[in-house]
């Protein structure tokens, strides 16, 4: 009996306006979280109303929207990279591989106009196109040795036109890097031997210099020579010469030992006085 009671309390305390409340209650909660959106921090968010792009972009934080009706696309502003290898042609009809890195991020205030112009794949439809084409129109301007010889020339070339094509879908570039330039292994066996050869040019351009150096330093040394024989013969004179004879006297007459010669160099021979 008296769980029955309590069977018979327990209906009567769920009743219709009980069950009304909770559906009620529920449905607020649902609206109110309908009504609610955030954006995550290096994105922002593109509005739409029954599929149609909003003009108004939410930025980072709390936003409300209409619920049921209006429906929020997060996309991503953080710098981005693409790399990728492209196969164009140079001025002397070469072959050229270029790998190139580039870093680029979608412009915050515009990405509702990309969304609604692009979509969600635009690295594919926009940004990979771009970089190929780009390429291809500066390297067609270089030959394959000045791609090489200019590379930071070529660089700044590319970014110029490749910022240009992506301006235009609201995307900004940020930074390229051309990593690498590849040829063909007959141009690389060309480049090769033609870098032997200037080098060996150069040895040979060296030796000339030096050993035309070492003869003007020959020569030099000879004029000196000739000069100082030339002052000295200047400086000898009568004078000079009788000087130097009675110097050369006296230095015999120093050296002589108080004996006479018993032979001398000419016709009549000396007496020896010597006493026997």
């Amino acid at each position: 009996m008296e769980k029955n009671n309590v069977t018979k309390m327990s209906t009567r305390l769920i009743g219709p306006k009980t069950v009304f409340t909770i559906l009620l209650a529920l449905l607020i909660g649902l609206f109110l979280f309908q009504s609610i959106t955030i954006i995550q921090a290096g994105h922002r968010g593109v509005v739409l109303q029954l599929g149609a792009v909003q003009p108004q972009v939410f930025d980072e934080g709390l936003h409300f929207k209409m619920p049921f009706i209006q429906s929020v696309i997060p996309m991503e502003v953080r710098v981005q990279k693409s790399e990728t290898s492209q196969t164009s042609a140079s001025r002397d009809l070469q072959t050229v591989a270029t790998t190139i890195a580039v870093n680029h991020h979608l412009d915050g205030q515009n990405v509702n106009k990309l969304y609604q112009q692009v979509g969600m794949d635009y690295a594919a439809r926009i940004v990979d196109p771009a970089i190929a084409e780009a390429l291809k129109a500066v390297t067609a301007q270089y030959t394959a040795e000045e791609l090489v010889s200019k590379r930071s020339e070529v660089s700044t070339k590319v970014k110029e036109v490749l910022k240009q094509k992506l301006s235009v879908y609201h995307i900004v570039l940020d930074e390229i890097n051309i990593r690498e330039f590849k040829f063909s292994e007959e141009f690389d066996r060309a480049i090769e031997a033609k870098q032997v050869a200037e080098q060996q040019a150069l040895k040979s351009k060296l030796d000339l210099e030096r050993i035309k150096i070492e003869k003007e330093q020959e020569i030099t040394r000879a004029q000196a020579q000739a000069e100082a024989l030339r002052l000295q013969k200047q400086e000898v004179t009568p004078e000079l010469i009788q000087l130097r004879q009675i110097e050369a006297q006296l230095e015999a007459i120093r050296r002589w030992d108080g004996k006479l010669p018993n032979v001398t160099g000419g016709a009549t021979p000396f007496i020896n006085v010597e006493n026997k």
